[in-house]
């Protein structure tokens, strides 16, 4: 099983490091894919975004764990959206304030019937 830490590689260096261990060229995880192999190689590159789809593909393939690929992916969203700003710290602080707020609501009215 594949080892992913979401900590500090990138989504896309992982996704390198995978592919070179396992000896597999660009055309293999294409075609796995089904997509252009310019898109694995920008998708290495963290210039492409990946689908949900694609994740669950590369889960597959590698044999990786899902969620740890959704948390080192959207996590690797975050920091570049968040690289450059000053207030990154507020932001993520707020931001989690606010996910549980909307998860909260969103349960709450889940429950109301109509």
């Amino acid at each position: 099983m594949s080892n992913v830490r979401p900590s500090t590689q990138s989504f896309g260096e992982w996704l390198r490091t995978q592919r070179e261990a396992q000896g597999l060229p660009l055309r293999k995880v294409a075609a796995h894919l089904d997509v252009d192999t310019s898109i694995v190689a920008k998708m290495e590159k963290n210039t492409r975004p990946t689908t949900r789809r694609q994740l669950e593909l590369l889960a597959q393939l590698f044999g990786a764990n899902l969620e740890e690929l959704l948390v080192m992916y959207l996590s690797d969203r975050v920091a570049y959206d968040l690289l450059d700003e000053r207030c990154s710290e507020a932001v993520l602080q707020a931001a989690e304030q606010k996910i549980k707020y909307l998860r909260q609501k969103s349960l709450v009215q889940g429950e109301i019937e109509f």
